[in-house]
């Protein structure tokens, strides 16, 4: 029997297309699912729709089913339509009549919506981790070759002077500004829709205050039409957030690709991190990044898709919204391992020496020569004509000496400066208090 069900089933065909990979998708909520349930029953205990035996009975059953999907032993019955279903119905067989009380006051829309934001939020948090690890290793390596040069490009031609030190920190710095942008979609997913109900509120006189302070949301989602609204607008936002690393890293990993090829040649992995081809012995293939950067790639379409499935969509609940789960919730662990073995190859990465003492790079430093002669005296232009003909005339010979000291440049990385600003973006993020909030809820 389905929560929605009255008396005739529907037709296997219908019910085998609208349930599509629905039950696949419930196992990412389950946990979160039975925190929402925890919340909610002791909301309604205050308000006077369980007694206070009720509610202790059916908290203590609800942690033995958290615990259980902790621990890998919960399963989605044959035959039970959903994670709230399931959930309501090991109550129910457990505990009787009273299993059935936890639905008061609630609508599986918003059972739904909760779970989202709790799991969305989870994932974020999860997802900073990830980045903060990479961060850090690529300040490292960016410390720890700074003195090593190497050309910058523009329009892959030869142009100016770089460094390795300023190639790591470039990426370094973009994860600040993802995580900033990540930052703002955790403060979107962070508000309570439990209480709206199916998008119109409820005649019980419930508290969703209480609610959000149980379940350490920063607020609510007041407009109880809104908090409907919000889904897919939610998965929107939080699509863009995603899309913003994989950005980051599908550009670092072409980088990676380009600088592997033997006409660079500027770094370099182990064996056991590349791959070799069927006939050709001598191939040492960059799979790992060329995969990373497609799926950096694929990951900066998810926004694109979700909007275009939530486009016209007027207010209230449509059953479109169930597919989402399908495009976002797979993208947190993709995006996770691309950033887990970004930092494998980087941790292994090795660095050609004296890439510069190259003759074909010595036009790399007429920029240089341009500002020593200004320096000197003679005008810019003067000075931009005069090395611009001795390189047209053959007689260009610089000196490879860079003297870059400005805030950013080759000789002042401003390491320091972003690790400050990604610590200041870090502690933006109210994981401490969730994690605390949480852990009260399980444990009261």
């Amino acid at each position: 029997m389905k929560l929605w069900q009255k008396d005739k089933a529907s037709l296997d065909a219908v019910e085998k297309f609208t349930v599509g990979k629905d039950r696949e998708m419930d196992a990412f909520l389950a946990p979160f699912d039975v925190l929402g349930s925890m919340a909610h029953i002791t909301m309604l205990q205050s308000i006077g729709l369980l007694e206070a035996g009720e509610l202790t009975i059916l908290k203590q059953e609800l942690k033995k089913i958290y615990q259980d999907i902790q621990d890998g032993n919960f399963v989605l019955e044959e035959g039970v339509e959903d994670i709230h279903s399931q959930v309501e119905l090991l109550l129910t067989r457990r505990l009787g009549e009273v299993g059935k009380k936890i639905h008061s006051g609630r609508s599986r829309n918003d059972q739904v919506l909760v779970d989202l934001k709790l799991f969305l939020r989870h994932e974020l948090q999860t997802m900073v981790s990830s980045v903060k690890a990479l961060f850090d290793l690529l300040q490292q390596k960016s410390e720890e070759y700074k003195d090593h040069l190497i050309p910058g490009y523009t329009h892959l031609q030869i142009a100016m002077p770089s460094s390795f030190g300023l190639w790591f920190g470039a990426y370094a710095e973009s994860l600040v500004d993802d995580l900033t942008m990540l930052q703002g979609a955790y403060k979107v997913v962070n508000k309570n829709p439990l209480g709206s109900a199916a998008g119109y509120g409820s005649s019980f006189p419930l508290d969703r205050e209480m609610t959000t302070r149980l379940l350490g949301f920063d607020a609510l989602n007041y407009n109880v039409v809104y908090a409907q609204m919000g889904r897919g607008k939610t998965e929107k936002i939080v699509s863009f957030a995603l899309a913003g690393i994989a950005a980051t890293i599908a550009k670092m990993a072409m980088d990676a690709c380009l600088f592997m090829n033997q006409n660079f040649g500027f770094i370099s992995f182990p064996d056991e991190l590349t791959t070799g081809s069927s006939i050709m012995p001598h191939k040492k293939n960059p799979d790992v990044w060329e995969l990373i950067r497609s799926h950096g790639n694929k990951l900066q379409a998810l926004p694109n898709e979700i909007a275009m499935m939530i486009t016209n969509l007027p207010s209230g609940y449509h059953r479109d919204l169930q597919l989402l789960k399908e495009n976002l919730f797979p993208a947190f662990q993709t995006l996770r391992d691309c950033i887990d073995m970004s930092r494998l190859m980087l941790e292994n990465i090795r660095i050609k020496e004296n890439i510069l003492d190259d003759d074909k790079y010595q036009y790399l430093f007429s920029v240089e020569v341009v500002n020593n002669l200004v320096l000197q005296g003679t005008p810019f232009r003067e000075a931009y004509k005069q090395v611009g003909m001795d390189i047209e005339g053959g007689t260009f010979s610089p000196s490879k000496e860079v003297k870059h000291t400005h805030a950013g440049s080759i000789g002042n990385l401003c390491t320091a400066q972003i690790a400050a600003q990604m610590d200041a973006v870090i502690k933006g993020f109210p994981f401490e208090a969730v994690d605390k909030t949480i852990a009260e809820l399980l444990e009261n």
